[in-house]
């Protein structure tokens, strides 16, 4: 061990670091939604993509990238096997023809209704598990952050 990095230093961060505890919070909330939505054939991510294109136009791809705080390249890539599977159809934006929009299906709307009633009872308990049981004070906050 060297003396400008002690072990302190390590308990430190990890006691401290918004990041961390951050990123385990939202790995054990997707876990638990991963597996409310596995009887539906939707992860989490999924589900939050199709969500998003539940709109009465369908969405630029970099309108969709900047909700869900996702580069284009991984959200192209999260795309394909919801579009492979007939959930969303990726179309030539008529404004643009370099851009594309993306358009939820009538099997994509199908599957979210079938979804949603799993995604809010699982909703419901991550809610009742916050100490104060304010989960859109925790929303906000979180929000500020990602601002």
């Amino acid at each position: 061990m060297r003396d400008d990095l002690p072990l302190s230093v390590t308990y430190e961060v990890r006691d401290r670091c918004l990041c961390l505890h951050l990123q385990r919070a939202a790995r054990a909330i997707a876990r638990r939604f991963d597996e409310a939505l596995r009887p539906f054939s939707l992860t989490n991510g999924q589900f939050s993509l199709l969500m998003a294109l539940n709109r009465p136009e369908p969405p630029r791809i970099g309108d969709i990238a900047a909700l869900l705080a996702m580069d284009r390249t991984t959200l192209t890539a999260n795309l394909k096997p919801l579009a492979r599977s007939g959930m969303l159809k990726v179309l030539v934006d008529d404004s643009d023809r370099r851009g594309r929009r993306l358009r939820l299906t009538d099997a994509g709307r199908d599957r979210l209704a079938q979804a949603l009633p799993a995604w809010r009872e699982t909703h419901d308990q991550v809610d009742a598990m916050l100490p104060d049981g304010d989960p859109e004070r925790l929303r906000n906050r979180l929000l500020a952050l990602s601002a």
